[in-house]
């Protein structure tokens, strides 16, 4: 459990320690709460695990939401969550980002040009990307889109992490996600559905394992939960820096197609 939020609010839901107690704790200490309390539960000899369903709806808020595609189960921060995740980014987390991230957006790369695609990355990443993939990957960056779409819809594609391309189809977009708030790249993901929603390609939120929760709860936002064509977590999977790393490793990639995507893709949790 990477987010001291969540530990502050299972310890604090479950009646073992109020917010206002651990405000300040450290890792340590919600470590030895969290253990203490497992001892307590007490669930017969089972692993326990906080985010399972049975013990997840006791701490985090869910709410159901019609919808005409039927019911929508949507997560709703508190004001105080909010603060605390806006806050909880770390400086080592901001100056190890280029690095990992960067990196990240470069396997990404080379996976889709050995797969026969050309790839675009924002102006402002492609210097750092192509610095870091080999001289043979540059011929298949793009310098820009030639996409028959509005400038709104072009002025948000543009800014995607990585997108790999056929011709003028977009075939799957990556979201690369390092640090705590996560949702910068699923606010771009939700744009781009809002400005075309018959628009059918693959989006993926790729971020460290430790993220993949956040990534999960961040999704069941109503604003990404209540688009026209349906919630966000139909259309966008989470994709681990390990698979990443995986996929990139693979032999005999370039006979491989995108398709292996699948093999390695996690879906939100069905609500």
């Amino acid at each position: 459990m990477s987010s001291n939020n969540d530990r502050a609010t299972i310890l604090d839901a479950l009646d073992f320690a109020k917010k206002k107690t651990t405000k300040n704790w450290t890792d340590r200490q919600f470590d030895e709460a969290l253990f203490s309390l497992r001892t307590k539960l007490d669930m017969q000899g089972q692993i326990i695990d906080f985010y399972m369903p049975t013990l997840r709806s006791h701490w985090q808020a869910e709410h159901q939401v019609k919808t005409l595609d039927g019911p929508v189960t949507v997560t709703i921060p508190t004001e105080e969550e909010e603060d605390v995740e806006e806050n909880q980014t770390t400086a080592a987390e901001v100056l190890s980002q280029p690095r990992q991230s960067f990196q990240i957006q470069a396997k990404l790369a080379e996976i889709g040009v050995i797969m026969g695609y050309k790839v675009w990355t924002p102006p402002n990443d492609c210097m750092r990307v192509k610095e870091i993939v080999g001289e043979e990957f540059h011929h298949a960056f793009l310098e820009d889109l030639l996409l028959s779409y509005d400038g709104t819809t072009l002025s948000t594609v543009r800014q995607i992490d990585l997108i790999w391309m056929k011709g003028q189809a977009i075939i799957r977009a990556f979201e690369v996600e390092h640090t705590t708030a996560v949702y910068s790249g699923l606010l771009r993901m939700a744009d781009l559905l809002a400005l075309q929603p018959n628009m059918d390609i693959k989006l993926h939120i790729v971020a460290p394992d430790e993220r993949r929760e956040k990534v999960f709860y961040e999704m069941g936002r109503p604003v990404f939960s209540l688009l026209d064509r349906g919630p966000l977590s139909r259309s966008c999977t989470f994709l681990s820096y390990d698979s990443a790393n995986a996929i990139r490793d693979l032999k005999h990639l370039a006979h491989t197609s995108d398709s292996i995507i699948a093999v390695y893709e996690e879906s939100a949790p069905a609500s």
